[in-house]
């Protein structure tokens, strides 16, 4: 896929820029970057292609800081249960099962949802194999991302493929980081990710604090998302689960923790005083019974917070649209309407993501010299979303994937009309449907 020079016209453009400006007006973009917006020079634009939207809208591609890449061919086979059982009964079996062909399968699919909903730039958690595949499956799909490979050297729960020596997986983490952060220009970068406090020794959790911090890279981890995190913390280390993750070296402000559902006064203190992002997934924790994560909260303590949809067997989508609108609902019964407005909920979904995953110079906004990762969006003509009103209000509680036009990352358009380029969707669906009857049949072994 090419970068293109491309000279959007007549479109309601939603900058997400400092002053939240949304302007009527074009955008141009040029080798792979936003060249002007609102108002476009013709002599600039000369040899651009250019694309009448008529009125669409035009905002920053959505960031999403909590992804399981490898658990999408899952989907729909790990409903109805709580966390420890689905990881014990289903996760765990389902990723010792998989090989680097299946597992590349499994990126592809979810990365193909991803595109065509709008989602240009991710934090994604691997399992403990074969995460070559995931870079490789990122590489091909043109959007930003960083990858890890889970790290797991705790417990005999698992099954055995699961289960770590503490300096294999910080040697094959040290290898991966040296492999993949900078890919590209930079489009694809390393998080080491630790999979939780439950399955990793605390030698390895200081190992990964003083690596990251040496190296200048993320970390991403799962913390308190059910009560269980911190009652195992409280037993074997004497301290909430946040405040065992501060004393190992693993909050800061290159760290997303994922959900944080379960935090007191104290660890939200932490959590503000050391700039931790928090990634809020509201369709996996309801689904998976965790809670409800109170951002509110989180905003008035001044813990940065993101959003993400999490795998697909918890949550069933990797839809960012979903994720905004029960983002907004979900804390209006409990903190009132204004609690989440909408223009909150759309700044977590780009911006802050983009601020999580230290990449806000570069993406998250509509702004001159930015990357060209954006969205357009036709509203109007959909009843759902029409026949007008507030488009902030509209892209954040009615809007959906379905009304995902166009998406470019870089520059580079992945998404024509509705339509993902250079994939062909039937075929891959039809081989995930083959690799999944592949991963079922060995996953016998473990269930």
């Amino acid at each position: 896929m090419k970068q293109r020079e491309v000279w959007l016209k007549n479109a309601t453009i939603v900058t997400m820029n400092p002053d939240r400006q949304i302007l009527d007006g074009d955008l141009l973009i040029q080798n792979g970057r936003i060249a002007a917006v609102g108002d476009v020079d013709p002599a600039q634009a000369v040899g651009a292609e250019v694309l009448n939207l008529d009125g669409q809208v035009v905002l920053p591609g959505f960031v999403q800081c909590h992804i399981h890449l490898c658990q999408t061919l899952m989907r729909n086979h790990a409903d109805d249960m709580v966390l420890i059982d689905w990881l014990k009964r289903r996760i765990w079996p389902y990723e010792a099962s998989l090989t680097p062909e299946t597992l590349h399968t499994s990126a592809e699919v979810g990365l193909a949802e991803l595109i065509l909903g709008g989602t240009t730039a991710l934090l994604d958690m691997g399992t403990v194999h074969h995460t070559d595949a995931i870079g490789e499956a990122v590489k091909a799909s043109g959007i930003r991302a960083h990858i890890g490979k889970c790290m797991m050297d705790l417990g005999d729960e698992a099954p055995a493929p699961m289960q770590e020596d503490t300096d294999q997986s910080f040697r094959e983490s040290l290898r991966l980081h040296q492999t993949w952060d900078g890919v590209d220009e930079g489009r694809i970068r390393y998080a080491f990710a630790p999979r939780f406090a439950v399955s990793c020794t605390e030698d390895l959790l200081r190992r990964v604090g003083e690596a990251a911090a040496d190296l200048g890279c993320h970390i991403h981890t799962h913390s308190s998302e059910t009560e269980y995190e911190n009652e195992f913390t409280m037993a074997r280390y004497g301290v909430s689960n946040i405040e065992f993750l501060k004393q190992v070296g693993i909050t800061g402000e290159r760290s997303v923790l994922a959900h944080g559902v379960h935090v007191d006064d104290d660890d939200c203190q932490i959590l503000a005083d050391s700039q931790t992002c928090i990634c809020h997934c509201p369709s996996s924790n309801l689904k998976l019974a965790s809670g409800i994560a109170n951002i509110p909260r989180y905003d008035e303590f001044g813990v940065p917070v993101a959003l993400g949809a999490d795998g697909a067997p918890c949550n069933n989508n990797l839809d960012a649209f979903i994720e905004m609108r029960l983002a907004a609902l979900l804390q209006k019964p409990f903190h009132g309407p204004q609690s989440m407005p909408a223009e909150r909920v759309l700044q977590l979904a780009t911006i802050d993501g983009a601020r999580a995953l230290g990449i806000d110079d570069e993406v998250g906004s509509v702004e001159v010299g930015k990357s060209a990762d954006l969205v357009v969006l036709n509203l109007d003509d959909d009843p759902g979303c029409g026949p007008g009103g507030d488009v902030v209000a509209r892209i954040v509680y009615t809007a959906q994937k379905h009304n995902v036009q166009h998406v470019f990352a870089s520059g580079r358009h992945l998404v024509d009309k509705g339509e993902l380029v250079g994939v062909d969707l039937p075929r891959l669906m039809a081989r995930a449907r083959q690799d999944f009857k592949e991963v079922a049949r060995q996953m016998e072994r473990w269930c």
